[in-house]
């Protein structure tokens, strides 16, 4: 936490205190409603000029938190024209960002299960409303230092919708954190996103709080998206963390969201088990996990079955390619049988191989544009690319 702050920022109506945080993108401080004396804190955008995306973020973040009657969350207050952009005005509970108080103070098993403990209350309070948060980490928990209550904040990339189809973007470009993402978040799983992606990310953060370190680091995103997708995470037992405990993280960690707590619920009873054990005995001992794990939603695997061979197949001829050759493979069949689905499982090892996928479908309703699904790809593959080179730049001038 930093006391000092850039005094040019002026919002009328607050007077500002403190600086709570400071990042890329934005930067919120502690202030004082001026009309009645109300702790607040403010978040403001960096830029001077932010771009559309960035407005439309911050907006979201505002539209969405505002009808969420959640105990769980940071409430937003109202969102004021500040400059080029917006001020969002937030209640102020005293509260600061798990990542800067682990910074101060170990955590032990018991202190870590009962932030875990609020957060599933938390996500499921939000799964109820129907909302994905898709951006948990320590950064967005917040803790009072003194009553140890969890809050959640930042909703700028949270959804309503009951289930999003990602598409391949440059990692840099990825919505959410790259070292917290899911798997399916990446785009490259040919899987869709939904409330279980806030699973993975809780475990991944759980994983960080109890070993002290991330499951995956590296400064290479594509590897990162590589270790998400297809790398299994070392045991926490290696940290010298129970067996239960760990089999819970790993479980949260699933790389098919199927495999994963189906609800928070169900994740919250195992988490009782574990604290009422560690409470009373001061260890815990191996149960079996998931028992009361009972989804309250219809939930349609993504897997795809009886088109094992034609995957092997096509995975084979990527090897091949991968070593030096060149192969050209074509996919038939009715309309409607399946094929993309088929194509859209080479992402994996694509993936692993840091190469590029592209795709274009002829369309009915744009048969007049000559070679539609060439002219489709070869776009995809230029925005891809045009990606890269502009994440290239911005690093040179950041």
């Amino acid at each position: 936490m930093n006391s000092t702050f850039n005094t040019t920022v002026a919002l009328p109506g607050y007077r500002l205190v403190e600086l709570l945080y400071c990042g890329s993108k934005t930067v919120v401080y502690r202030g004082v409603r001026l009309v009645d004396d109300q702790a607040v804190a403010l978040k403001l955008l960096q830029q001077e000029y932010p771009n559309f995306h960035d407005l439309l973020q911050f907006r979201n973040q505002y539209a969405l938190a505002k009808n969420l009657d959640i105990p769980g969350i940071v409430h937003p207050y109202s969102l004021e024209p500040y400059r080029n952009s917006y001020a969002l005005v937030m209640e102020d509970f005293g509260g600061v960002s798990l990542r800067d108080y682990t910074r101060n103070q170990a955590l032990g098993m018991a202190q870590v299960w009962e932030i875990a403990l609020q957060v599933a209350d938390i996500l499921h309070d939000l799964h109820a409303a129907r909302v994905i948060h898709k951006d948990i980490k320590p950064a967005n928990i917040l803790i009072h230092p003194e009553t140890k209550q969890v809050k959640l904040i930042d909703f700028s990339i949270a959804s309503l919708l009951p289930k999003e189809t990602p598409e391949i973007k440059n990692p840099n470009r990825l919505e959410g954190t790259l070292a917290y993402i899911s798997p399916e978040q990446t785009g490259r799983m040919n899987r869709g996103i939904d409330y279980r992606s806030d699973f993975y990310a809780l475990g991944v953060t759980l994983f960080e709080l109890l070993a002290g370190q991330l499951p995956y680091q590296s400064d290479d995103p594509m590897e990162l998206v590589h270790c998400h997708i297809a790398k299994q995470p070392p045991s926490l037992t290696q940290f010298n963390i129970p067996e239960a405990l760990a089999q819970i993280v790993m479980k949260l960690m699933a790389k098919n969201a199927s495999e994963r707590y189906q609800s928070a619920l169900g994740l919250k009873h195992d988490l009782e088990i574990c604290l009422h054990q560690l409470k009373e005995t001061g260890k815990i001992e191996a149960f079996e996990i998931g028992k009361r794990d009972i989804s309250d939603r219809f939930n349609i695997p993504d897997k795809l079955y009886g088109r094992e061979a034609e995957v092997q197949t096509l995975l084979e001829a990527f090897d091949r390619v991968a070593e030096g050759t060149s192969e050209l493979m074509l996919v038939a069949g009715f309309s409607g049988i399946g094929k993309t689905a088929v194509v859209n499982e080479v992402h994996k090892p694509i993936t692993r191989q840091k190469g590029y996928f592209i795709k274009g479908k002829f369309d009915q309703f744009n048969r007049n544009i000559p070679f539609f699904a060439f002219v489709q790809a070869f776009r995809d593959l230029m925005g891809q690319l045009l990606s890269v080179k502009s994440s290239f730049t911005e690093g040179l001038w950041r």
